[in-house]
């Protein structure tokens, strides 16, 4: 509501330059009064991203300059540590990992970026244990596109509240965990504290 009556008051010249010579606004303005559907009037404003705008982009970013950048910077900031690097480029994939990686070699040849040891002499069985990370990742998320049915307008909608609740699944198991291990100590530590009163 607050961001409609900015906008509100901006896209009006009158209203605009009240606010300009004023510094205030007029609040019984009819711009202002009105009742509105939010979400229809912000879908006015920014359309829908579904699953076609998100491959639209990975086709235009990857090997832009902008994608390059990235790799680069993701080096630096991770001292050369591809499990991170992997994780925080844009629409990079396992199966993008041979690719980023003569990237950031050329990199290192050129004298663009130095050379951490982190990514020289990366274990091989780290390398194996990324890739089978992914392979099951990939798995999971083709898995779940086939339990939603996805492949309309609203795939990322429908993807986004699976991934939460799985998250609040996640969670809940967790706190029992914690209250299942912790609880049964708390119940214990009475016990023993009650034994030594009584000595």
């Amino acid at each position: 509501q607050i961001l409609s009556k900015a906008y509100a008051v901006l896209s009006d010249a009158e209203q605009r330059a009240i606010y300009d010579e004023q510094g205030r606004v007029d609040e019984e303005s009819e711009a202002l009064r009105g009742e509105r559907d939010w979400q229809e009037y912000w879908r006015l404003l920014f359309k829908k991203i579904t699953v076609k705008d998100i491959e639209d982009f990975e086709k235009s970013y990857k090997d832009s300059e902008e994608e390059l950048a990235d790799i680069k910077a993701a080096y630096m900031d991770f001292e050369g540590d591809m499990d991170r690097i992997m994780e925080s480029v844009l629409c990079a994939d396992y199966t993008d990992e041979p690719r980023i990686r003569k990237i950031i070699e050329k990199a290192i040849e050129s004298g663009e970026v130095p050379s951490y040891k982190g990514f020289i002499k990366e274990a091989k069985q780290k390398m194996i244990a990324r890739k089978r990370r992914a392979e099951k990742e990939a798995r999971e998320a083709e898995k779940t596109k086939d339990e939603l049915g996805l492949g309309g307008e609203d795939d990322l909608k429908a993807l986004i509240q699976s991934r939460n609740k799985d998250r609040k699944k996640e969670m809940d198991d967790f706190l029992a965990q914690l209250e299942a291990k912790y609880g049964n100590n708390a119940k214990k530590g009475g016990k023993k504290t009650a034994a030594k009163k009584g000595k």
